[in-house]
């Protein structure tokens, strides 16, 4: 029986190009809230990302949110369920190389605030599609995260760049999602490691709950659920970590899949 379901945000729970949930989306959550089934975010962005996401996004009783791929995690109540910051001994060893290395963009995620190291015409590009300009992070010395909390490091660089990447940073791996840039995250996270703590919190075990994803970063936890469920539109390495291929995020797919295990 499927006690808890977790969505994976962009690409699963709407598409990337709409900036509000539908409300056969808000229907189908209240729905399976309805049968006493919890229902968690399980989503890379950071807290400070959450108001882009829309006021209807924002109003959903959400049971728990897992953010920063697995570094975060609260409860119903907000409250911290799971907390894990980058190793500060990854930090001291990656600053150094970045400053004499930062012809990218390259992005440090806190809690409260994200900031660049140098200018990111891609981050100015999507929040000016949303007329947000406003909320451009500002750039600062990567020296700050000596001494504030960092969860995410986001580099704009290619895929093949990851593994030099994390050679500079002892303790920290990639959760790619997408070709432009990478999530670097704690070796020890990750959305599997946030949904434990999740789980083991609401007395939940592993196999009474359902995933939906469709990004690289996802396919730990496709793999890691009771049932992990990859959209129509993830890409194939995603999928061949899915029990089930359910419709692209434009068509329904997660109501689809829903039905077809009979959750709904």
């Amino acid at each position: 029986m499927i006690r808890a379901v977790f969505f994976d945000i962009d690409g699963t729970l709407k598409p990337f190009d709409e900036h509000e949930l539908r409300d056969t989306t808000i229907q189908m959550l209240a729905d399976l809230q309805s049968k006493g089934i919890r229902i968690f975010v399980a989503s890379g962005r950071p807290p400070v990302q959450l108001p882009l996401l829309g006021e209807k996004f924002n109003s959903v009783p959400w049971d728990g949110m897992i953010l920063l791929n697995g570094q975060y995690c609260l409860n119903k109540e907000k409250e911290v369920v799971h907390n894990m910051p980058i190793p500060k001994e990854a930090l001291h060893s990656l600053v150094p190389w970045l400053k004499a290395h930062a012809d990218y963009p390259c992005s440090f995620c806190e809690l409260e605030m994200s900031y660049d190291i140098a200018f990111n015409q891609g981050m100015h590009d999507y929040l000016e599609s949303l007329g947000k300009l406003d909320e451009m992070p500002q750039v600062l010395d990567p020296v700050r995260s000596y001494e504030h909390d960092t969860y995410q490091i986001c580099p704009y660089i290619p895929p093949e760049m990851d593994d030099a990447f994390v050679a500079h940073a002892p303790g920290m791996k990639s959760a790619r999602w997408t070709d432009e840039f990478a999530d670097m995250i704690p070796e020890k996270g990750g959305k599997p490691a946030g949904i434990q703590a999740m789980i083991d919190y609401y007395g939940i075990d592993r196999s009474e709950i359902m995933v939906f994803g469709d990004g690289g970063n996802d396919s730990d936890m496709l793999e890691y659920a009771g049932i992990g469920v990859a959209m129509g539109n993830a890409k194939d390495e995603v999928k061949a970590h899915a029990d089930y291929i359910t419709l692209d995020c434009r068509d329904d797919g997660i109501l689809h899949a829903l039905k077809h295990f009979h959750v709904l």
